[in-house]
């Protein structure tokens, strides 16, 4: 048996879940990161010394198998950070599989995942599941309805799979807001991004370590959802 778990982070492969796994590789703590494709973060992960596990949760038939890879190369887990997402636009025409491939990702992934891998965190210790859901489920959204419901059904999860697992594995989440940019947003949409927080600053990846750090240092915390997001509800 050995002397630690190791943490997995789906969707590790750049921004928040890459920042968060190399984080925890350089504190020592071993890591399992899933990615769908190919992406420059993975040799990093990989020179960190993470275990890679290629995957494609947006179906069920992929999800099952990566649940089967995910417990051929470990006994245990110290914790499941379910961090994968996908961000679609909701076409006239494709709204069906657009829901269908969002709720996949968001909602059916994770639900399996701590079902068939509830074993792996039952070891006597110390053991969370982390589930990064998003701002936007606080108030809706008019252009992107079904990545709203299929986050706010990720953070339903965490209050009744918090409820079934206590005492042994706590449950909580993480609803950032905006954290980062990408490269392509152009300075007028930094500038109306940022008015929309109290605190209009891009704070990087750091705040969401942070917090996923707490929850998992905090032994006295499970069925909440921590809100990161500037203060937006102020505004």
């Amino acid at each position: 048996m050995p002397d630690r778990y190791p943490i997995l982070i789906t969707g590790a492969a750049q921004r928040v879940g890459l920042h968060c796994a190399l984080s925890l590789l350089a504190e020592g703590q071993p890591v399992i990161a899933s990615y769908r494709s190919e992406r420059p973060g993975l040799a990093e992960l990989h020179d960190a010394g993470a275990t890679l596990i290629q995957s494609d949760l947006s179906s069920e038939a992929g999800i099952e198998a990566f649940i089967e890879a995910l417990k051929a190369c470990t006994p245990g887990l110290r914790a499941i950070v379910h961090n994968a997402s996908a961000w679609l636009p909701e076409h006239a025409g494709q709204e069906a599989e657009v829901m269908a491939q969002l709720f996949n990702v968001h909602v059916m992934a994770p639900y399996l995942i701590n079902l068939k891998a509830e074993t792996l965190l039952r070891h006597g210790g110390s053991a969370d599941i982390i589930h990064i859901s998003d701002d936007v489920t606080r108030k809706g959204s008019a252009k992107h309805i079904a990545y709203c419901a299929s986050k706010a059904a990720l953070e339903s999860l965490t209050l009744s799979f918090a409820a079934r697992l206590a005492p042994h594995i706590r449950v909580n989440g993480i609803a950032p807001a905006m954290v980062m940019f990408n490269e392509q947003d152009d300075a007028a949409y930094r500038e109306r991004t940022l008015a929309k927080a109290a605190l209009p600053i891009e704070p990087g990846p750091q705040v969401i370590y942070q917090s996923l750090r707490y929850l998992l240092d905090t032994p006295y915390v499970t069925g909440t959802t921590l809100a990161v997001n500037g203060g937006r509800h102020l505004k």
